[in-house]
């Protein structure tokens, strides 16, 4: 019995695709970070909680790949890089800005589920 061999193609999934890109516990918080002006690691050291600096640089390194950040170096002592959002790091803020209003009303469906 000759068994036939089915060729699987790779479907892309754009939603997939888009949340493989914002994966990462410190993603969304870096990039919101930097939407409300902080530019600097250091700066986001200080504002996201328990981010390890390793972890930080890893993930800023993820998401300059991806084109949703750019990255300027500063060729002076001590060394000094920016990160700002580009066009499209600036329409995933959009987005980000549509999902806390939807999980504005989840917490609000949460809170009229507790009290009645």
């Amino acid at each position: 019995m000759k068994i036939e061999e089915r060729a699987i193609e790779e479907k892309i999934c754009p939603l997939e695709f888009a949340v493989n890109a914002i994966s990462g516990k410190w993603k969304i918080p870096i990039v919101w970070r930097i939407n409300e002006g902080e530019k600097r690691p250091s700066e986001m050291l200080r504002g996201i909680a328990k981010v390890d600096r390793r972890v930080l640089n890893q993930q800023l390194k993820e998401l300059e790949r991806d084109g949703i950040l750019s990255k300027k170096s500063f060729h002076e002592l001590p060394p000094r890089v920016e990160y700002t959002l580009t066009p499209l790091g600036e329409k995933l803020v959009e987005v980000l800005w549509k999902l806390n209003d939807w999980g504005k009303i989840l917490l609000e469906d949460a809170t009229a589920t507790k009290e009645s």
